[in-house]
């Protein structure tokens, strides 16, 4: 075999390997970010609420990890959810306003 058949040979074998090894990286990059937004977003939740839970966005937006916190308020009864937006270049997150379970019910029609 030629040098230059053997090279694209090479070449070729690489390339054909290449999509599997990005795509295995690229759903470990996606898990480790879901695992930042909820830890990063439940830990700024706890302050507000009483053992929250998250619930991540599988993907965000081009620029945001998002996820919906709910949990008991603390010293109050009911239950109560924030918007968590977490900044992907910065990693800071921020909680919208608390919406109570009345204001996420769908009207009925």
């Amino acid at each position: 075999m030629s040098c230059y058949h053997r090279s694209a040979a090479i070449v070729i074998l690489t390339a054909s390997l290449l999509p599997t090894a990005v795509l295995a990286s690229t759903d470990d990059a996606w898990e480790a970010l879901r695992a930042d937004v909820s830890a990063k977003c439940l830990e700024a939740a706890a302050g507000s609420m009483e053992a929250p839970q998250a619930v991540v966005d599988p993907f965000g937006s081009e620029s945001f990890g998002l996820a919906l916190i709910s949990g008991k308020p603390k010293g109050a009864e009911g239950r109560i959810s924030q918007i968590c937006v977490y900044n992907k270049q910065t990693k800071a997150v921020e909680l919208g306003g608390e919406l109570t379970e009345d204001m996420l019910k769908t009207p009925a029609k």
